[in-house]
């Protein structure tokens, strides 16, 4: 049995007529016959009795008739089913987030992705860098988010928004009293180091330029995660750089200030997908990404127009992938 035999027994056990039936189907009287008779030789049983009048079933006949209706609607739910996941509509992805991207961007793309697919399961991994590529490279998430990924072959990058640096400040330090912080001005002060990594991250970046700025600092901590950076902060064991979406975390004793150095700049954001993954989903999510850089190119141009205020974040732009290690824990340095 086929499809095609079950819609063309059932308008005939519903229309009780040959010519009638194939009205219905938009098909001419021989090609039902001769699919009924297939249908019929299939079984090894007559379906019908046929009348001056038209046809009636057999008993046969009466039983199929009884599970032809739910065949063609669980068949007809499959192919909706297959054709919503093709395009994108169903189905789930996996996604690798990490600290300081969750308290503003990433939660923006996800309630924005969800509002345009909802029955699409969004199953979200807390992982390192190093941690993310790994799951990439063995298929267990579908794309990343992370900063500062060196590029490479088999993946592909693409900046998602670049923001500044902040400084976070125990309230009561003499820093806080600054509406904006001099990266030399960190000479000597006891410095929070975030994020704690064995290849080059903005830590390293940190360190470097306090080094060209002839600065230096007295690190005290070295976190492999943000939150732990700024409570550590609100502590008052010292200051730690770090971007400016970590201000969302408003702890008690914490102040943020902007950070001005001519040899640390903004960091991006970028998310990491395998090179050649044409998963529905994940292309359906890479768009609702990509929209978002775009808005932010429009929001930065518009700040940028004449008597406008200034201020920019750059959207998305493809390039390559990288490594790093590590879940959160603090060290005495």
């Amino acid at each position: 049995m086929d499809l095609r035999q079950m819609r063309y027994f059932l308008a005939l056990a519903e229309e009780r007529h040959f010519g009638r039936a194939a009205e219905r189907l938009h098909i001419t009287q021989p090609p039902l016959t001769r699919q009924i008779r297939a249908l019929e030789d299939d079984l090894g049983t007559p379906l019908f009795v046929r009348t001056p009048k038209g046809v009636t079933l057999t008993e046969a006949g009466q039983a199929l008739l009884a599970e032809v209706p739910n065949l063609l609607s669980l068949a007809q739910r499959a192919r909706d089913r297959a054709q919503r996941a093709g395009a994108g509509l169903t189905g789930q992805i996996d996604i690798g987030i990490f600290g300081s991207g969750v308290l503003e961007v990433i939660p923006r793309l996800l309630a924005r992705f969800h509002a345009e697919r909802p029955e699409v399961r969004l199953v979200l991994h807390n992982l390192s860098k190093a941690e993310q590529l790994e799951a990439l490279r063995e298929r267990r998430i579908s794309v990343g988010f992370n900063r500062l990924l060196p590029a490479d072959d088999d993946l592909v990058i693409e900046t998602v928004q670049r923001e500044p640096l902040h400084l976070a400040v125990p309230a009561d330090h003499p820093l806080a009293a600054r509406a904006q912080v001099p990266l030399s001005a960190l000479h000597g002060v006891p410095l929070i180091l975030y994020p704690k990594m064995p290849v080059p991250g903005l830590a390293q970046r940190v360190l470097q330029a306090l080094a060209r700025e002839g600065a230096e600092p007295r690190v005290e901590f070295e976190v492999e995660e943000v939150l732990t950076a700024v409570a550590l902060v609100a502590g008052g064991f010292g200051v730690c750089v770090t971007t400016a979406s970590s201000a969302h975390l408003r702890l008690p004793g914490v102040v943020w200030r902007p950070l001005d150095s001519a040899h640390l700049h903004d960091i991006e954001l970028s998310c990491v997908w395998r090179r050649g993954d044409a998963n529905p989903v994940l292309q359906a999510f890479l768009e609702v990404v990509r929209a978002h850089a775009r808005d932010l190119r429009e929001t930065a141009a518009a700040a940028q127009a004449p008597g406008a205020v200034s201020g920019s974040e750059p959207g998305m732009a493809a390039r390559g992938g990288g490594k790093t290690k590590g879940p959160a824990r603090g060290r005495r340095a």
